[in-house]
Order: C-alpha cells, then sequence, then structure tokens
C-alpha cells in the first residue's frame, strides 16, 4: 500500500497545475495520469491555445511557472467584440483598467511542459504515468461514522498498485471517470455546434489586439500569438463541421474571411484543423466524503469569452489554498471542514461564469429581430457606459468577485 496525503487523478493542465501549487505545502501527492510520459501528444498539452486571464498569470506566478510559459505567451491589449452584419461593437482596453495587459495567450504545449518541468524536480510529487484508474473506495472507518480516507487501485505501466489517501482530487476532465465511477449527478446540456480550430496568418496583423465576432452560426475568435500568428476558434452548427473541416486551404480561408472581414486584412496560411463538441455540464455536487471535483470535471462550459480554463485555475488557486492552511493548522486536508470551505468559496464564481458563457452563446445566435436589436444596443451601450465596461473587463481579467490568494498576487500561504 502506497500512502500520501493529496491522490490527484488527471495530469492535465488543471490537474498538474495542483500538483505544483501543491509543492509548497509539503503534502505527498500523487498524480495519476493516463498518458505516457514522452508520448507524442498528450490531450491537454496539444497545439490547442489558452487565453489566460491576468488573474490567471497572477496565480502561475504565485505557483512558480510563468517564468517558463511567458516567453511563449502573447499579451491581449485590447479586445474588439462585434456582430456580423450589425453596426454596434465594444472595445475592453487594458490601458483603461489601468494594467499592462487584459489577458495572455499561451500554446497548451508550453504550459504543459512547465508543468510537467516543475514536477519533475519536486520532492514531494510522485507522478505515475501511464497509469489507469481501476477501482475507488472508502477507506473503512474504524468506530467513526465518516471514512477516513480514500483506497485507489491504479493500473501503472499494466501492474497494480494500492494507494491510500486523505483526500481524491478529480482533475479527469469532462468525461470524468472518478465523477462517473461515483455516480455523482450532472446537469449537461448539447449546444448542437462544435469548435473548429486552426490558426492564420494576417496581412495586416493588430499586436496585441483579440476579436470576438458574433455570428449567425455562434462566436468566431481570432486570437493573437507569437511569430504573427492568430489563433482561430470558429463556432459551427455540428451538422455543418465536417464541410467545414474537408473544405480545401483555398475555400477555407474564403469562408472564414466572409465571416470575419477585413480587420486583419487578407488571411493567408492556415494551419492544421481540429474540431470539437460543445456542451455545457455542472456538476451537481463539487465534493462528496474525501473526493472534490476540480476544472473540466466539475463545469464544462461554451468556450466564448475565453473562460473554462480560467475557472479551473480559479478551483486550483482555491484548493490550493483550503490545503495549504489546513497543513498549516495541523487539519486533516481531506476533512469535511476542508471540503466545505472550498465549495463555499467557489459553487458562486462557477455558477456565474456558467451562466455568462451559456448566456452569451444562446443570446448570439436567436435569429429574432426584437433579440438582434437588443444585441446591437447593448454592444452599442457597453462602448458608451464605462461602468459596465470596467465590470466586463474586470470578469474577463479573471478579476471579478472573492479571489484566491494567489489570482490576488499573494503567496499561497
Amino acid at each position: 500500500m502506497h500512502e500520501f496525503d493529496i491522490v490527484i487523478v488527471g495530469g492535465g493542465l488543471v490537474g498538474g497545475s495542483l500538483a505544483c501549487a501543491l509543492t509548497a505545502t509539503g503534502l505527498r501527492t500523487a498524480v495519476v495520469e493516463a498518458v505516457a510520459a514522452g508520448a507524442p501528444q498528450h490531450p491537454s498539452y496539444d497545439e490547442r491555445v489558452i487565453a489566460l486571464a491576468l488573474g490567471s498569470r497572477r496565480i502561475f506566478e504565485g505557483i512558480g511557472l510563468w517564468s517558463d510559459i511567458a516567453a511563449a505567451a502573447e499579451p491581449i491589449l485590447r479586445v474588439h467584440v462585434s456582430e456580423r452584419g450589425r453596426p454596434g461593437c465594444a472595445h475592453l482596453d487594458a490601458a483603461n483598467e489601468g494594467v499592462s495587459a487584459l489577458g495572455y495567450v499561451a500554446p497548451a504545449r508550453a504550459i504543459g511542459a512547465a508543468i510537467m518541468a516543475h514536477l519533475a524536480s519536486a520532492p514531494t510529487v510522485e507522478l505515475l504515468r501511464p497509469a489507469r484508474l481501476i477501482g475507488l473506495h472508502p477507506t473503512p472507518a474504524r468506530a467513526l461514522a465518516r471514512p477516513q480516507g480514500m483506497q485507489l487501485e491504479v493500473s501503472v505501466g499494466g501492474r497494480s498498485r494500492l494507494l491510500q489517501t486523505r483526500l481524491v482530487v478529480a482533475a479527469d476532465g469532462g468525461d470524468s471517470a472518478v465523477r462517473r465511477r461515483l455516480g455523482l449527478p450532472v446537469i449537461e446540456r448539447a449546444y448542437g455546434h462544435d469548435a473548429v480550430i486552426s490558426t492564420v496568418t494576417a496581412s495586416a496583423p493588430r499586436p496585441g489586439v483579440a476579436f470576438e465576432r458574433f455570428t449567425d452560426s455562434g462566436p468566431l475568435a481570432l486570437l493573437p500569438m507569437t511569430a504573427g500568428r492568430w489563433s482561430v476558434v470558429w463556432t459551427t452548427r455540428a451538422e455543418a463541421t465536417p464541410a467545414v473541416l474537408a473544405l480545401d486551404d483555398a475555400a477555407f480561408l474564403a469562408r472564414l474571411q466572409e465571416r470575419f472581414g477585413q480587420r486583419l486584412g487578407t488571411l493567408t496560411r492556415p494551419g492544421r484543423r481540429s474540431a470539437y463538441p460543445l456542451r455545457l455540464m455542472l456538476a451537481r455536487e463539487l465534493t462528496r466524503p474525501r473526493l472534490v471535483l476540480i476544472g473540466n470535471a466539475a463545469h464544462t462550459l461554451h468556450p466564448v469569452a475565453g473562460q473554462g480554463f480560467n475557472l479551473g485555475l480559479r478551483d486550483v488557486a482555491e484548493l490550493a489554498e483550503a490545503l495549504a492552511l489546513a497543513q498549516r493548522l495541523g487539519h486533516d486536508p481531506g476533512g469535511p471542514g476542508v471540503l466545505a470551505q472550498y465549495r463555499r468559496q467557489r459553487r458562486g464564481d462557477q455558477h456565474q461564469v456558467a451562466l455568462l458563457t451559456d448566456g452569451l452563446a444562446r443570446l448570439f445566435v436567436n435569429p429574432w429581430g426584437p433579440v438582434r436589436l437588443g444585441r446591437n444596443l447593448g454592444l452599442l451601450g457597453l462602448d458608451l457606459l464605462p461602468g459596465a465596461r470596467h465590470l466586463l473587463a474586470r470578469r474577463f481579467m479573471g478579476l471579478g468577485g472573492r479571489l484566491p490568494r494567489l489570482a490576488r498576487g499573494l503567496p499561497l500561504v
């Protein structure tokens, strides 16, 4: 039996970030990761780019990762929001908010490399890979009403191992095996749309400007990358996605240009295309005895406004803070008080961001005339009302509402 304070199931961007954060606490941590070391492509560390809010940069700084990510990150100085075929638009500007950048765009691969380099030198973290969860059940409580811990059976490189821990953290994605195995209920809705992902080059680049353009099939985002490239996140109706993926490069660029317009000049040199289905998923329970869900295992969102990963990283910061405090006070890191604190602090933020992204995703595909007029007036009003614009900018920067210490630029402990 191998004993740990914390076992994290899932070593992707969220689970790996939590493991990095916990190195400052002294808690003995295991990460159960399905993908083998040196595998050509980790599903979380692929060619996608991640829109990082300013608050997420602060979290990465606090856990010692930002210096390894910064060289690959392009700052977002301005956000331009518009609706295709309508005159209204709105802008969010870093200078108006008194910050050097609203956020950053970084390749998932660069973030993953920073995480793995950090964990490779962490004496309190054991990375089990390639590993598969076989079984999970509470440790029998000796004369107590609640379990003393959790036992996990995992297959590591084809060999079975038993792990004993005081807390299991499910960070294994939207189709979480931990969540399904324990039968935790979810609220779920498919949008009937996909996100088509690619990259392009622009003949008239506007460095530091991110574009969110709403179309009749959903939002279309172009995000600035390093080396003059732009990341494309194009929402398409699910039935149209195969045809978009099958287009040759010239036809794809023509279709994209027609929907985006000429704000970046002529779009050229498209990169490899891929697509994934869009859905909303919220776990009805964030915690069970000795168990907590974080990241996409707890909430999977529409990519509009780029909030998903940033929300998950705030989960990381809040949980790491709660566990660090428990460790410092000599409390059980998997005890009910720790989990109740985490649940209280995170549920509001998760629900607010889910409502925001779901509302935007549905509002801007509604073709009804009065709704379209209202959208247009809303964009115009947003650009004319500094107070409303500031509130939206704070949310975009990951600085809205109550924040964990790391997101405020404070040390974990």
